[in-house]
């Protein structure tokens, strides 16, 4: 068996992502001062930007240049975000969890009905078989009359 090749994720240098964006590198390093990105750095402190880099920097400048939202509204708008996938995450563990119990519950429900109807089964069988008897003794009685 051959082992897949692991294809090498991309990195950018501020200059392309400054292209990219049409924005100043100024800017970019305004926003990791601020801690809205955080870039790997080379062992020449270079700064390398990955594709999650990219795209939350594309996120930023869209929030603060087409709709006018300053750095702690960004700031405040990036950790909410972070804040609902956690909430989600949670929630749908819990959904998760809820449907297992849910499962289980009616498996042990099913199988609770399976036994009471095989014994109710078993009683009526039982009630038959006496009826029978029952049966069987009084004509016995009414044929030695």
């Amino acid at each position: 068996m051959t082992n897949p090749v692991k294809r090498k994720k991309g990195y950018f240098s501020i200059s392309a992502v400054a292209k990219m964006f049409s924005v100043h590198q100024q800017t970019i390093r305004l926003y990791e001062k601020e801690g809205l990105i955080s870039p790997k750095r080379s062992e020449g402190n270079t700064r390398l930007f990955s594709e999650e880099d990219v795209d939350r920097l594309e996120e930023i400048i869209y929030l603060t240049h087409k709709l006018g939202i300053n750095l702690a509204g960004v700031e405040m708008i990036l950790r909410l975000q972070r804040q609902i996938k956690k909430m989600q995450k949670e929630m749908n563990l819990l959904f998760r969890n809820a449907q297992h119990e849910l499962t289980r519950e009616s498996d042990m429900s099913k199988e609770i009905i399976k036994e009471a109807a095989t014994r109710l089964a078993a009683l009526k069988k039982e009630k038959t078989i006496k009826k029978l008897k029952i049966d069987d003794e009084e004509s016995s009685v009414v044929e030695h009359d």
